[in-house]
């Protein structure tokens, strides 16, 4: 599974669920960086000037944000998740990590502050993602840029799996426990995408898509890796979908 806490203000089976320590809040290294050079070549443009601030929203335990700051030399990175266990293994990693909720009083960002956003493995697990668009897109200036990353429901693997009737990877039916499908972690998603239906739920809320790559899941059997890393070529069939927009 793809691995991240949420910044919503979630109900209190899910809150009680990702404040767990056990539940792993780190998604893959392969992931992380493929989505920092997206980002590191949208802010080398002649309209970038001076540093910039980057929020990773939904930081987890900031590996991620920990793995960007190299790509991304004198630009801000500023980690922010709900969890209050995350944010504690992030501020080991990164020098600013704050809480925050995309939803109830919103995050603690003035409207139009952030000139990136980082959103890595976190609309999956979202009871309310048109609300977490709104409120990034608040944040975000004008022409902001918005890294968005989500497991591919229509990965490779998981075309054949349902022909052969069983559930997709990255889809879970209870948060006790695994059924139905292959894995072993149940990290909470509760909705999944397509690449069409990314892109087209991105435009709605008010971004301009400018680019879908894909990236690998470090969860495939270490056999299949070659032919994972191969389907990055085409993002449809792709395990994770990394989706550069930028605010209108």
């Amino acid at each position: 599974m793809t691995t991240q806490t949420t910044t919503g203000s979630p109900p209190r089976g899910l809150r009680d669920f990702y404040e767990n320590p056990a539940v792993p809040v780190a998604s893959g290294a392969p992931r992380s960086l493929r989505q920092a050079r997206m980002l590191a070549r949208a802010l080398s443009g002649p309209a970038t000037a001076g540093p910039q601030t980057i929020l990773d929203i939904g930081c987890g335990d900031g590996t991620a944000a920990a793995t960007a700051a190299p790509l991304l030399p004198g630009h801000r990175v500023i980690g922010v998740d709900w969890s209050q266990d995350a944010l504690r293994r992030a501020r080991t990693r990164i020098p600013y990590a704050v809480r925050g909720e995309l939803t109830g009083g919103g995050l603690p960002f003035a409207s139009g502050s952030a000139d990136a956003v980082l959103f890595s493995e976190v609309v999956e697990h979202l009871v309310d993602p048109d609300a977490a668009l709104d409120e990034i897109r608040r944040i975000l200036r004008p022409g902001g840029h918005l890294m968005l990353s989500t497991p591919n429901l229509a990965a490779w693997y998981n075309r054949g799996l349902l022909l052969a009737g069983v559930q997709p990877v990255f889809s879970e039916v209870s948060l006790r426990g695994i059924h139905g499908r292959p894995g072993k972690e149940v990290v909470g998603h509760l909705r999944l995408y397509t690449a069409r239906a990314l892109k087209e739920f991105v435009a709605a809320s008010g971004f301009d898509v400018v680019r879908l790559e894909g990236a690998p899941f470090h969860g495939v059997p270490r056999p299949l890796r070659p032919l994972d890393r191969l389907a990055c070529a085409r993002p449809q069939l792709a395990s994770i979908l990394l989706l550069h927009a930028r605010r209108t």
